[in-house]
């Protein structure tokens, strides 16, 4: 079965620095890219950041770049977010998503909760 495992989510202060990890089995990793996205308490859940299957080609939200960075190991089936210069208005849900549009895979994690507050 499909399994994305997430990891790394945590309390922190405004100006601090987290590393999200999200783990994947049961499928062909190297052949998805891998999202990130988030979901604050009434707000629509949005794109955070994206990565190419190969790691080749990244995307962010303008709300985040500069701050947050996506990467991939897959030899170890293993995407990260690392998430700089945090803001209160980063608090959210983070939710992994696995996809490839040509196998018909669309897949997501449980959620990992960030918290930014003094």
């Amino acid at each position: 079965q499909v399994q994305l495992v997430e990891s790394g989510g945590g309390l922190v202060q405004p100006g601090g620095s987290l590393r999200l990890s999200c783990a994947g089995s049961g499928f062909t990793f190297r052949r998805y890219a891998m999202n990130w996205y988030r979901q604050a308490p009434g707000k629509e859940r949005e794109l955070v950041a994206g990565i190419s299957s190969t790691g080749g080609g990244t995307t962010y939200a303008d709300s985040v770049k500069g701050r947050f960075a996506i990467s991939r190991d897959n030899f170890k089936s293993t995407v990260y977010l690392q998430v700089n210069i945090l803001k209160p208005e980063d608090t959210a849900v983070y939710y992994c998503n696995a996809l490839n549009r040509q196998e018909h895979g669309d897949y997501w994690g449980q959620g990992t909760q960030v918290t930014v507050s003094s």
